[in-house]
């Protein structure tokens, strides 16, 4: 079992924040966002992390020795969206978790015993333009689709059994040969093959992941955690 985490973006809604900072080493409590889901993962045994940086990438050389985790860098992190960054990696998806940088991890949610392709998903009231999953008591994706109302969403943490991840490589390179990717996300590849797919659904608490998309998500972030210390 591995791990990827997108780690390549600008980070441009958290500047100030970002503009001498990636947005994954940006610190919460002192420590950089990524080292909590680092130190997660090898708390599960998962040692085989790789993280596709970007913008300001030598500031992430230090993970490498600090965790022996494996670097790959995203030349074009300010042309495309992350589409890109899961086309580098694509030869380890099967058996991964893909993981978004810009995610505080209140608790370990990762499992090590996982055997199929799930979605880990929080309930978010009052969203606009997320991505929501329509799914049954089986817990299978049926559908998923981009609203404004309140669900369960994808919370930018999954994992991709080997079966899936093959499906989903060869829909990364029919995008790439096509060259129609440059606004894609990589969860498009799931969303417009979801009839084809074997996805479930992880249900979460509601305050198990917390998206830092902007310096407002940051400071509330800071406020949710000194209420509990």
């Amino acid at each position: 079992m591995k791990a990827i985490i997108l780690a390549a973006g600008l980070g441009t809604r958290l500047r100030p924040m970002t503009e001498n900072t990636p947005k994954a080493l940006v610190k919460v409590n002192q420590k950089p966002l990524v080292e909590y889901q680092i130190e997660f993962l090898k708390e599960r045994g998962i040692d085989e992390i790789i993280i596709v940086v970007g913008y300001l990438k030598e500031q992430f050389d230090y993970l490498k020795e600090k965790y022996g985790v494996r670097l790959v860098f995203n030349d074009k992190y300010a042309d495309y969206n992350n589409f890109y960054s899961l086309y580098l990696v694509k030869e380890d998806l099967a058996n991964s978790y893909v993981i978004d940088a810009d995610n505080y991890l209140f608790k370990n949610m990762f499992r090590n015993d996982l055997k199929r392709s799930t979605y880990f998903s929080v309930y978010r009231e009052d969203c606009t333009n997320e991505w929501f999953l329509v799914y049954g008591d089986d817990y299978k994706v049926q559908d998923i689709i981009v609203d404004s109302k309140a669900g369960r969403i994808l919370s930018g943490v999954s994992f991709w059994d080997a079966p899936t991840a093959e499906k989903i490589v060869s829909f990364i390179d029919k995008a790439y040969e096509s060259g129609e990717f440059v606004d894609l996300y990589w969860d498009n590849m799931v969303k417009d093959n979801i009839k084809e797919l074997d996805v479930y659904v992880e249900e979460l608490e509601g305050n198990s992941i917390y998206e830092i998309d902007s310096v407002k998500d940051y400071h509330k972030l800071e406020e949710i955690l000194s209420t509990i210390k």
